[in-house]
């Protein structure tokens, strides 16, 4: 048995999937939106990471528990959010399987968790976590990960996967990287803004963190990286695969940094998600060279073209009705 919590998220909806496709039984931790798995031969339990009870109770009888449950933020706004979820909810996985008796944990990380410093190294799993003055979200992720390494030290069987920015099909909500996706087909920015960042296909994700739960080594952790592309090259991408003209003007960072007083005023007068923020601007100037040899060598990673990715999810958001209006 394998239980997914965060299973109604991008990443869940393509974990169970593949899981279900490999003939595994499945659980899946239902908080509030079940969209991600409606017409699945699965098992839907209700839970929340933030309530420990309804967490034993869902991983009572698993083999392995896949913890996904997660809320990424870009903005301070959201800092105890971001905080209560990604550390108290680890928390409450790691206890649950713990008294469980799960065989295994698979703990979904993230590349933020690792120090962007120094910038022109390349960064691998040597690399040490973030420090105190990281954004909010990436101090969460470490103090997750802490986390899980004191109850491997405890006994507890668990291994760490850190994807990259994470793109592709059945991306019900959508997630942060969809809807960024979906902003530049429907043309909402008036410009971009220089930087980049590491791109990778869910599925690949997905396809390595499986090969991890059966072959990673305990207590280790996988980079599961892609491909850097700067945000201009990656809406070059976007407009070859759907035809949508992508903003011509690229703003300098300085100039994007002078702005972000006017894009927080104007979101809160829209009650709108700001199209960009300063610990976003901070991720698109970081975590460039990324090394996924570790995970090739011992889990037989291959991250697929970034081109390939995007013509799926695409085509996937058309199925949806995403590209109407």
């Amino acid at each position: 048995m394998v239980v997914v919590t965060g299973a109604s998220g991008h990443v869940g909806a393509n974990l169970v999937r593949m899981l279900q496709e490999k003939d595994r039984s499945v659980r899946a931790l239902m908080h509030r939106d079940g969209r991600a798995f409606e017409g699945l031969d699965i098992e839907t339990v209700s839970g929340d990471i933030l309530d420990s009870r309804s967490l034993v109770s869902a991983f009572k009888g698993a083999d392995y528990v896949y913890q996904l449950a997660a809320h990424i933020s870009i903005s301070k706004r959201d800092a105890a959010e971001a905080a209560l979820i990604n550390v108290q909810g680890t928390r409450n996985v790691v206890d649950a399987c713990m008294e469980a008796g799960v065989r295994r944990l698979v703990h979904f990380s993230s590349i933020h968790a690792l120090s962007s410093e120094p910038r022109d190294e390349v960064i691998d799993e040597s690399r040490p976590l973030a420090g105190p003055s990281a954004p909010v979200y990436d101090r969460s992720k470490v103090d997750a990960e802490r986390i899980v390494l004191e109850a491997v030290e405890k006994g507890l069987d668990s291994i760490i996967v850190n994807p990259t920015a994470i793109l592709g099909p059945c991306d019900f909500k959508p997630s942060y990287m969809g809807r960024f996706l979906l902003a530049l087909y429907h043309r909402d920015f008036k410009s971009l803004v220089r930087g980049g960042f590491d791109w990778v296909d869910v599925r690949d994700v997905v396809q390595g963190a499986l090969a991890a739960e059966q072959r990673g080594r305990r207590g280790e952790r996988y980079l599961l990286s892609g491909t850097w592309l700067s945000v201009p090259d990656l809406a070059a991408l976007v407009e070859d695969v759907t035809g949508r003209r992508a903003p011509r003007f690229t703003a300098s960072m300085w100039l994007a940094y002078i702005g972000l007083p006017f894009i927080n005023v104007f979101s809160l007068m829209k009650k709108k998600e700001p199209l960009y923020t300063k610990e976003s601007l901070h991720t698109l100037q970081n975590h460039r060279f990324i090394s996924h040899k570790k995970a090739t060598r011992e889990l037989e990673y291959k991250p697929r073209p970034l081109l390939e990715t995007l013509r799926d999810a695409f085509e996937w958001f058309s199925t949806q009705g995403y590209l109407k209006g």
